[in-house]
């Protein structure tokens, strides 16, 4: 089978030593690699219920076989383990450049466990893998740490990817970083790799991925440029990134404000991507192989922000600062992001975290004071939190444990311990399901559902049926997640277009419905590795504040309508009425 290196390069970083495992062409075929590979992974090297902070949880990079070929928007990594925000199936993903020099190594995947007895970090390369001593860069924010370690390399084209305190705090919700901006953002792997005193990995090599038709991988490539580059959705995303969701959203009434209690911010042209784009300077970023450029390099030209730069702030923190803590001034929900970005903090969990404890301040449950719109108040605090001071310890450990701590368990929105995205599902009732029954907790990319809805393809208040074109976009966006393809070409690539690019990288000619066998394989793989972890059937629901209270508008979503998904959802997956799957048992 073409399209992988058929090699998993393992790393125990507690005695220093690493060996090279084969990988089998039929679990490749089953799983074509990325989340197929590392869930099955997973399953097999991870203990049950092993602590997500110690020795023996496995972390796990993963590429696919797009990775770092002609085929736009491959230039992305995944990474899996068992999530120490939420106990159960972790995986998040990253742009940038770093992708692209992991396949150059020649390993399809890595795999680190064990916990080193001083900070390190590694150097992989074709050639194996170096640990250096990484004390003297332990403390260094996740910026100067990347910097640091290109000094000491040789390598003219590597990828780096680093934590920053909070990962080496064990923050739950810590990053991993790559290209100073891009993150790895969810479940917090960066706490996982702090815990096991890995400061930063460099990649690189001369190794080529070893495709199926490299001929016609460069005629399609041309193909897909020529037929996209002026396509409305690429136009849009060059022109404006994720930002523009601000207005969609708003004007949906489902622009999470004021820490979920309303549905539309008033103020939310102020922090647009018109407003972005007028008020700062801002050029087009690309991924290395992406003639999207949705990313936003941005210099902050006036106020006391003057001189910042930064890529973003994409729409997910715009969300989270600007609505949920009513930061009304996109350089500042910039300025918030940079802090993110430095200490190495997701900026959804942060957000909803810092609206959270502005609730409870306002509601006396802390003697903290905090209220929205406080923008130096957040900082401190975000601060506080990659450093585990103060109230900062507490949110540190997630919103379960911050709500139950301060008897807010009521108020706080979040499914499975992961807190939602900027889709109040109250507004887009199929994101409803899409939180409820992700396998990383409340996701809105395992699906991206919000694009059905908003785009009129389906009713967002239909409940009958919905299900159906749900399974359909999660099944296409898990095998995404297979290949790692940018979820930004969603548009370009139908299943048809999948099925294409994967007989180019892999030799293999499957049709959709095979295709989908095998996304649905590996959704099934990790709901056995969540039901193995605890998982009940009462884990898949969403807050009760939801249920109980409505949007401005009047807009709500019901028990009774996420019952109704879910048990079509589980028939259609053909899962029993307690969520477990007939087939494929681990």
């Amino acid at each position: 089978m073409k399209g992988f290196f058929k090699q998993c390069l393992v790393i125990n970083v507690g005695d220093r030593t690493w060996d090279i495992e084969s990988i089998d062409d039929r679990d490749l075929a089953k799983t074509l690699g990325g989340k197929g590979l590392a869930s099955r992974l997973l399953l097999q090297k991870n203990p049950a219920g092993v602590d997500p902070l110690s020795p023996d949880n496995h972390l796990i990079f993963a590429l696919g076989p797009a990775t770092d070929t002609l085929i736009w928007g491959n230039s992305r990594y995944g990474i899996y383990t068992r999530s120490p925000l939420t106990g159960f199936f972790g995986e998040s993903y990253a742009g940038g450049r770093a992708a692209v020099c992991m396949s150059k190594t020649g390993f399809d995947a890595f795999v680190i466990h064990g916990v080193a007895d001083k900070p390190v970090w590694l150097e992989i390369s074709d050639n194996g893998v170096k640990f250096h001593d990484a004390s003297d860069l332990w403390g260094l924010d996740t910026y100067r740490t990347q910097d640091e370690v290109k000094k000491r390399l040789d390598a003219s084209d590597v990828g780096i990817v680093v934590i920053g305190p909070a990962g080496e705090n064990l923050v739950h919700f810590a990053v991993v970083e790559n290209d100073y901006w891009r993150s790895a953002g969810r479940c917090g792997m960066g706490a996982v790799l702090g815990s096991k005193k890995v400061k930063a990995i460099a990649f690189y090599g001369s190794k080529k991925r070893p495709v199926a038709d490299s001929k016609g991988i460069r005629a399609y490539a041309s193909k897909t440029l020529k037929a996209y580059k002026e396509h409305p959705a690429v136009k849009a995303y060059h022109d404006y990134g994720t930002p523009m969701m601000v207005a969609l959203l708003n004007n949906a009434g489902g622009f999470p404000t004021r820490y979920w209690a309303s549905g539309r911010y008033e103020k939310w042209r102020n922090i647009s991507a018109e407003v972005m784009v007028d008020r700062c300077k801002v050029r087009p970023r690309a991924c290395r192989t992406c003639f999207m450029a949705c990313g936003k390099y941005l210099e902050v030209t006036e106020g006391r922000h003057k001189g910042l730069v930064i890529e973003g702030p994409e729409y997910e923190t715009i969300y989270s600062f600007g609505g949920l803590c009513m930061i009304d001034s996109i350089e500042e929900i910039a300025y918030l992001n940079d802090i993110c970005d430095r200490l190495g903090l997701d900026t959804i969990t942060a957000g909803n975290l810092a609206a959270f404890t502005i609730e409870a301040s306002r509601r006396g449950k802390i003697k903290e004071k905090f209220d929205y719109g406080d923008v130096d108040g957040v900082a401190r605090l975000l601060e506080d939190i990659a450093y585990r001071r103060k109230i900062g310890d507490i949110l540190a450990k997630g919103i379960k444990v911050a709500a139950s701590e301060w008897g807010l368990e009521s108020l706080a929105v979040h499914v499975k311990g992961l807190e939602p995205a900027g889709y109040d599902p109250r507004a887009l009732k199929g994101m409803g399901l899409a939180y409820a029954v992700s396998d990383r907790g409340a996701c809105h990319l395992r699906s991206t559902f919000y694009k059905a809805e908003l785009s009129g393809m389906i009713d967002p208040e239909q409940i009958e049926g919905k299900a159906e074109l749900f399974v359909d976009f999660e099944d296409r966006c898990t095998l995404f997640d297979c290949l790692i393809l940018c979820r930004f070409f969603r548009d370009l690539y139908p299943w048809e277009e999948l099925t294409t690019i994967v007989e180019l990288t892999t030799g293999q000619a499957l049709e959709k419905s095979e295709l989908q066998t095998i996304a649905s394989n590996v959704t099934d793989q990790c709901r056995w590795f969540n039901l193995r972890e605890g998982l009940t059937p009462e884990d898949d629901t969403l807050p009760e504040r939801f249920f109980k209270d409505s949007l401005e508008d009047g807009k709500t979503i019901t028990s009774d309508e996420l019952s109704r998904m879910i048990k079509e959802y589980y028939r259609l997956r053909g899962w029993d009425e307690r969520g477990v799957p007939a087939v494929l048992s681990p």
